[in-house]
């Protein structure tokens, strides 16, 4: 049995095994239409979430299979203090499969140590999101065609911005990649990426403050919103929410092949007069994602078929 908790849970042949399976998904849908009649996802989210659950949730319907789960701690048993031990016991004996948010570094490793089915994180407070990982790969080689030799940029919450830690990660096993981060110095990414992933692996990377500059450079830009969540203070968040805003503007600095991408929601880092941009991708990003965790559900639970990757993939 298997879960996904970390985006460094599968290789990268894994990691490229279920991306061509989400790209068969999106290019053949009926072949997988009842591929998980009987089976049953559990989401537990015990944190707000808008994307990811309903994308979970679409996932499993598109694949036949029916969803339960709670959406916030406030209607589940954590209101009574259960554990989240207890709970995955629990929820292991309903369903085959749960999706797990939780403000918690760490909750759902706790949660596959005691699960007798998978579980994948779909979020623990500022650590790792590696679904969101699978979605972001899945647009970025679904547009640019390959992750070698590409310039990313990510702007703005680096220091508590799980999506980014994760594609950090995430990307820095494939060759040639280069970093570009851009935030205020109180939001810079975390010591251990920086030791323990850039530097350790002498990945090429910049920390600049400037967007403007930046821009020409990217292949990639990945936004984020500085997360008023994650802040004790009101007004520290209120000083640095809005440092960096991308406008039409700003996209004139960007190359015409550059794409904008962000993991939603978006508050006010990106004006809305960018949506009509053909570089920017990010609601186009949210339907890549269905296909991502559907290929996901469908590896995790053991449910490929031959003939699923025609030889064209």
């Amino acid at each position: 049995m298997r879960h996904l908790i970390s985006p460094l849970d599968f290789t990268t042949e894994e990691i490229d095994h279920i991306l061509d399976l989400a790209a068969d998904i999106e290019r053949r849908p009926e072949r997988y239409a009842h591929r998980c009649d009987g089976k049953v996802l559990a989401t537990l989210f015990y944190e707000p979430s808008t994307r990811t659950r309903l994308s979970f949730e679409s996932a499993m319907l598109h694949l036949g299979g029916q969803v339960l789960g709670f959406a916030s701690a406030d209607s589940s048993s954590a209101a009574k203090g259960e554990s989240v031990s207890d709970t995955i016991r629990m929820i292991s004996c309903y369903a085959d499969i749960a999706a797990m948010r939780h403000p918690k570094e760490g909750a759902a490793m706790v949660a596959s140590l005691h699960a007798s089915i998978p579980v994948i994180n779909g979020g623990d407070g500022g650590h790792q999101h590696p679904t969101q990982t699978l979605t972001d790969l899945h647009t970025i080689r679904s547009i640019k065609g390959h992750f070698s030799g590409l310039t990313v940029g990510f702007c703005g919450d680096l220091k508590f911005g799980r999506t980014v830690h994760s594609l950090i990660n995430a990307l820095s096993r494939y060759p040639d990649m280069k970093f570009i981060l851009i935030s205020p110095k109180e939001l810079r990414i975390p010591d251990y990426l920086r030791e323990n992933v850039l530097e350790k692996k002498g990945i090429p990377y910049e920390e600049v403050t400037s967007l403007d500059n930046a821009l020409p450079k990217l292949d990639i830009l990945y936004m984020t919103r500085v997360q008023k969540e994650r802040f004790f203070s009101e007004d520290e968040y209120l000083r640095l929410r809005d440092l960096y805003i991308l406008t039409r503007e700003k996209m004139s600095l960007a190359g015409p092949d550059c794409i904008v991408m962000h993991p939603l929601p978006r508050v006010n880092e990106i004006s809305v007069e960018v949506d009509d941009d053909p570089r920017a991708v990010y609601f186009r990003q949210v339907n890549y994602g269905k296909f991502a965790r559907m290929a996901l559900i469908l590896f995790l639970l053991g449910l490929e078929e031959p003939g699923d990757l025609p030889e064209s993939l």
